[in-house]
């Protein structure tokens, strides 16, 4: 819908990826009279360029991976090969599937959708480039972010990638440099090594996943190199000089060349040209500053998600939008904690963590209490053939008070959950001692982890 019959409304969310959707479908639940404006694609980069279809990406490679291993599991499967076109179409299918799930829910639940660009025009008003100007006693932005573009590593869509073409490529590189070794650059390093391709990682911080505990970048890193994947750190990039079809890199002790090179440096947030200024939005450090119920510093605008302060993970946009809406309801929502915030990576090995790093704690003051368990001592990781990896949890030494927890490994992106609860229940180390964990599973990693912490691990 482009113009609708009536631009009246309670709420108006600007931009429908994972935080202006779903506070777009909580608003009308709780009864508003609701409108999303987007201008690209229902469900924003984290559905169409991100989040999901990269993890059907990283599903193809792991189906991949698994295949030449196929003798070690007792099975045949001669000269495993892979064809990337149907690789990207089946990545595209998905995200088309999603999308248009995003347009039935909303659909579902009477929100009026306007495509376009939308500009704050006013109180209370939203103008929409070639269309209408809405009006509402509040207005939500959501407009998320792109990649972040450094000077000198300008993408050109060609041989120099942002994350978009990485997951769209013409053809298979045979060495790829990718700059940057958060999730993102990680993950497209994962993918294109599992398939053959030669990986050189530049992290200008001491270590990759800076934001990861360190022993857990540690084992990721050796793991990554036993792949046969390059990793230089404290490296910087200091220019690139295109050929035909390679990219010659410069650093600071050498020159490596390869086919492509993808920028994955973070992300800068969609905050041009969307009228902030003119309504004396405020920014802190180039981003929509916000109180813990995401109201900015004007009355009845709101900012959530990757425009406002980090992490910028889909998971928190979408906790933002319900906490902003129940907000304006008079609902009385919990804040939000950024430390129980989960961080994942879906390379392989898989990362995963909440709450403080060791180093954290220590630092903040806390006398802690620190739990390990090794994938090779869980029965399930071993079935798997998956025996590198490692839960690690810190407690308060006095209050049990669970600080943080990090992990690497099998499906350890789908087990963080359970510390999450737990961070959220304000769970000690006796309750989680005394929960029973189900057996084979390798979640019971994360049982072992709390009883090393007090000296009573059993498997290991």
């Amino acid at each position: 819908m482009t113009n609708p019959s009536d631009t009246n409304f309670d709420l108006i969310v600007i931009g429908a990826g994972p935080g202006g959707y779903v506070a777009a479908i909580r608003a009308a639940q709780l009864g508003m009279k609701v409108c999303v404006v987007e201008k690209a694609h229902l469900g924003g980069i984290c559905l169409n360029w991100g989040c999901i279809p990269t993890k059907a990406l990283l599903r193809s490679a792991e189906v991949y991976r698994l295949m030449q291993h196929a003798d070690s599991f007792g099975l045949a499967s001669p000269n495993p090969g892979f064809v990337l076109e149907k690789i990207v179409a089946r990545s595209r299918t998905v995200a088309a599937q999603l999308q248009a799930g995003v347009k039935h829910l909303l659909k579902k639940n009477k929100v009026t959708v306007v495509e376009g660009h939308a500009k704050l025009a006013g109180k209370g008003k939203v103008a929409v480039e070639n269309g209408p100007t809405l009006t509402a006693p509040h207005i939500i932005i959501a407009t998320g972010a792109r990649a972040r573009v450094v000077p000198g590593l300008e993408p050109d869509g060609d041989l120099v990638w942002t994350y978009k073409e990485a997951m769209i490529p013409k053809s298979f590189p045979k060495s790829l440099v990718v700059v940057g070794s958060g999730a993102i650059g990680i993950e497209f390093a994962s993918f294109y090594q599992a398939l053959g391709c030669q990986v050189t990682v530049v992290e200008m911080m001491d270590r990759v996943l800076p934001v990861e505990d360190e022993e857990i970048s540690a084992l990721a890193r050796k793991q990554f190199e036993g792949q046969g994947m390059k990793i230089l750190t404290s490296a910087s990039v200091t220019g690139l000089k295109k050929g035909k079809d390679e990219v010659t890199v410069t650093l600071g002790e050498g020159e490596i060349k390869a086919q492509r090179v993808l920028v994955a440096v973070g992300v800068s947030p969609n905050i041009e040209n969307i009228g902030l200024e003119e309504c004396g939005v405020k920014l802190e450090k180039g981003r929509i500053a916000t109180d813990a119920m995401m109201r900015t510093n004007v009355p009845g605008i709101y900012a959530i998600g990757d425009v406002t302060a980090p992490p910028w993970l889909a998971h928190k946009a979408s906790h933002e939008g319900v906490i902003c809406v129940e907000a304006i309801k008079g609902l009385n929502p919990h804040p939000l904690h950024p430390r129980s915030i989960p961080g994942c990576t879906y390379a392989h090995p898989q990362v995963a963590s909440v709450g403080l790093t060791e180093k954290m704690a220590i630092e903040a003051g806390h006398e802690v209490k620190v739990g390990r368990f090794p994938a090779m001592g869980n029965g399930k990781a071993i079935a798997l053939g998956e025996t590198e990896g490692l839960v690690k949890t810190i407690f308060d030494a006095k209050s049990g008070e669970l600080l943080g927890a990090h992990m690497i490994g099998p499906e350890v992106t789908e087990m963080i959950q359970g510390y999450c609860i737990a961070r959220t229940l304000e769970t000690t180390e006796s309750e989680l001692m005394q929960t029973v964990f189900p057996h084979p599973t390798v979640s019971e990693m994360m049982h072992e982890a709390v009883l090393d912490a007090w000296g009573r691990a059993i498997h290991f």
